[in-house]
């Protein structure tokens, strides 16, 4: 082989290795933790697009709110999908992870639902009104609560407020705090409850139409992908957002969830 053939080929080896490191080949695919529903239905398309670039994706499903950051923390998830920053913030400060948010998906407005009366109007003294139990979509429960004018809460109580923080409490309704997940099987047992609308939508119900209430869109509750801290600047992030961030799966959101997913990006 001559100079210019070894030269040649040299450069072809250094360009083929090149677009390799950018395609990110993989041994093997990056696991994404999300919840039942429609962050995995979404996520199930973002594959689809982001194989067009040559990332590939395995997704993992979870059917509560605390196990997906655990997973992640511990190596087990490369990322998760599936939580707003209030939540992962909580998390944070609370359990000492080192995950952060690299980018912005959608935005699930909160709903809230009852088998037992068309209106909250309706609603009689002494109601049982179901609330997810954990701190962050607890407050964001009750500022919901707070804007239809069914409560008040104590000044400065913010997004992490309690039952505690009920100041005025006209109808004396009677909170019934439940993991998330398990509020939209609980209704029968309750006069009414706020759903996550992602365990709504998991759960049969239609926010659009079966929601007595619905939370503006306009809120600070904008879910996310998350990853470890030491993995934010790793190549195959941005990757993974230009798939999820794209035209394709902004058409898919709207025309697949009809106004109740909303895209955050």
């Amino acid at each position: 082989m001559n100079k210019r053939s070894l030269l040649q080929s040299t450069l072809a080896l250094a360009l083929a290795a090149g677009f390799t490191t950018g395609a990110l080949a993989q041994d093997k695919p990056l696991k994404i933790g999300v919840t039942a529903g429609p962050h995995a239905q979404i996520f199930e398309q973002v594959k689809k697009v982001a194989e067009k670039d040559g990332l590939k994706i395995q997704v993992i499903e979870f059917s509560d709110y605390v196990q997906p950051n655990a997973a992640l923390a511990a190596g087990d998830l490369d990322a998760n999908a599936y939580q707003h920053k209030p939540y992962l913030d909580a998390q944070v400060k609370d359990r000492g992870y080192k995950i952060v948010s690299v980018g912005y998906t959608v935005n699930f407005p909160m709903g809230l639902y009852s088998k037992k009366v068309k209106g909250l109007n309706e609603l009689k003294e002494g109601a049982r009104f179901g609330l997810p139990n954990d701190p962050t979509n607890g407050g964001r429960a009750l500022l919901l609560l707070q804007d239809k004018g069914l409560i008040k809460l104590k000044e400065g109580a913010g997004l992490k407020a309690t039952p505690l923080d009920v100041v005025s409490n006209p109808r004396k309704l009677k909170f019934v705090e439940l993991d998330a997940a398990q509020l939209p099987r609980s209704l029968d047992d309750l006069d009414a409850s706020a759903v996550n609308t992602n365990f709504a939508i998991s759960a049969g119900l239609n926010p659009k139409t079966d929601a007595i209430a619905l939370e503006s869109a306009k809120s600070p509750y904008v879910n996310l992908i998350a990853v470890r801290e030491a993995d934010k600047n790793k190549p195959w992030v941005p990757q993974l957002l230009k798939a999820y961030q794209s035209e394709e799966i902004r058409k898919f959101i709207e025309v697949e969830f009809k106004g109740s997913v909303l895209p955050g990006f």
